[in-house]
């Protein structure tokens, strides 16, 4: 059946289209009626999104010259912001779909300066509606939630989403300064993983579409301005969180989560797992044109993040988090653990060929590299441990991996402590000289703290706790923008 966008538009509900049912509440952050919603309800009558430390917060709280157990590196000055889903109005559906809040921690010369959470000012959040509740309109613009994470590019600090317009962000106090379409240029969503080429400074990113074009790819130079916009020819809309570059190519991954319109219009989560339409890898030069994209079919299975890629001469090696299905019936995504594996295209012959291997067997995900080394040859890096435990997400510690050796260094912060994504910062002449900065969660206290790691001894664990001010929830992905 074919639909029309108005249609889309009309029978979903506008921004009911981007995923499942959730009332919005009327009640504001910090009032009562937000608090008995969301923060003080019985555990048992929340989902696992909603209990923990994956519960909202209802403050935005400035603190300065914040508590320090250990020592921050002085050579370490700069800005680390991490994006996450707080919903503001009343219950999510998923964890997924919460209001952006991003929370930051200034670090100058050996000391933390401040720490600030900030909503994302969405028109979604303005509205008092969310995503699944028709806020403020169809999604996509500056219609989005804006809570995946963050890059500091041509000057600017950008909150993404999934969908939609990213937000600049000051970098002075978090507020948000609005969407931002570079300059009028940008008319398709960018999705939240950009790479950033470490040769040019050419910043490569995509959008995709509930509705054609299905996928559109874009490069922005390194001053930020909007260069290339082109449409990847695809059939249908599929969920593409991420993709990965190389010196010479672009890869996407199109993998068998598609958009489900009848899902949608019942107020269900619109994305399902649908192998029967297969799953693939295509290749494409670095800048385009995307007509020369070719594909190679790979076993069904679902990446929410890659690691890295790298050209090998005639061959393109591609590593990313492996789960072999998700959002399948009856199951959530807490259900299917997350490991390492690769993917090798041989790109001589006048057809791909692709091989692909395990290169690790712990539940992992929520990877970073040295950004010195995006898109070649790497030996570094560094995962979220992930317990596959049904019923919720369950953070361990940090995982630094050899991916030469495939040797693993982990750091256990024990017993009742999550940690989330480590991010690396570069610190140091070589690959892998830097530290790799997280938020901890210590479910005893229900406190958190920013954590420092030496990224080449996380075994050691922190050399500085920064101790914060109040609960700092799990999120998704963090950013650092140098002093």
């Amino acid at each position: 059946m074919e639909w029309s966008r108005r249609d889309f538009l009309r029978r979903t509900g506008y921004a009911s289209a981007v995923v499942g049912a959730a009332a919005a509440a009327a009640a504001a952050p910090g009032t009562p009626g937000f608090a008995a919603m969301v923060g003080d309800a019985p555990s048992s009558s929340r989902p696992w999104w909603l209990r923990g430390n994956f519960a909202p917060v209802k403050r935005e709280v400035d603190a300065l010259e914040l508590e320090v157990i250990g020592a921050i590196p002085r050579s370490l000055s700069g800005l680390f912001v991490r994006n996450g889903s707080n919903p503001a109005h009343g219950p999510s559906a998923h964890w997924f779909l919460g209001d952006g809040m991003i929370h930051g921690v200034r670090l100058e010369r050996g000391k933390a300066r401040w720490y600030r959470n900030r909503w994302v000012r969405t028109e979604m959040l303005a509205s008092g509606k969310g995503i699944l509740s028709g806020g403020g309109g169809a999604p996509g613009g500056a219609n989005n939630q804006s809570n995946v994470s963050l890059v500091h590019h041509g000057g600017r600090l950008l909150s993404l989403g999934e969908v939609g317009f990213p937000f600049e962000v000051s970098t002075d106090d978090l507020a948000t300064v609005g969407p931002y379409d570079f300059g009028g240029r940008l008319r398709t969503a960018m999705t939240a993983h950009p790479k950033i080429d470490p040769a040019t400074g050419l910043m490569h990113f995509f959008g995709y579409g509930f509705t054609p074009p299905y996928l559109t790819y874009h490069v922005a130079d390194s001053s930020g301005g909007l260069v290339t916009s082109e449409e990847v020819a695809v059939t249908s809309s599929t969920m593409m969180h991420d993709f990965a570059i190389t010196e010479t190519d672009v890869v996407f991954w199109e993998m068998p989560v598609l958009f489900d319109i009848q899902r949608a219009v019942r107020n269900e989560m619109p994305y399902t797992w649908t192998p029967s339409y297969g799953a693939r890898l295509g290749v494409m030069p670095l800048g385009g044109p995307a007509s020369a994209i070719r594909w190679v079919e790979i076993e069904p299975c679902y990446v929410f993040h890659g690691i890295n890629a790298h050209r090998d001469g005639a061959k393109v090696v591609i590593d990313g988090c492996r789960l072999r299905s998700v959002f399948a019936a009856g199951e959530d995504i807490t259900a299917t653990p997350s490991t390492p594996h690769r993917w090798t295209v041989d790109t001589s012959g006048a057809e791909l060929r692709v091989s692909d291997e395990p290169i690790g067997e712990r539940s992992m995900d929520l990877p970073t590299v040295d950004p010195r080394r995006r898109g070649r040859q790497y030996r570094h890096a560094w995962f979220a441990d992930t317990r596959t435990r049904r019923g919720t997400v369950d953070f361990a510690g940090v995982t630094a991996r050899d991916m030469r050796t495939g040797r693993d260094e982990v750091w256990n912060p024990g017993a009742g402590r999550h940690a989330g994504e480590g991010l690396f910062v570069a610190d140091g002449a070589h690959e892998g000289d830097g530290w790799v900065l997280t938020f901890l969660y210590d479910r005893r206290t229900g406190t958190s703290d920013l954590v420092i790691l030496d990224a080449s001894e996380v075994r050691k664990g922190p050399v500085a706790r920064i101790r914060m001010p109040q609960r700092v929830p799990f999120g998704f992905h963090a950013a650092w923008v140098p002093a």
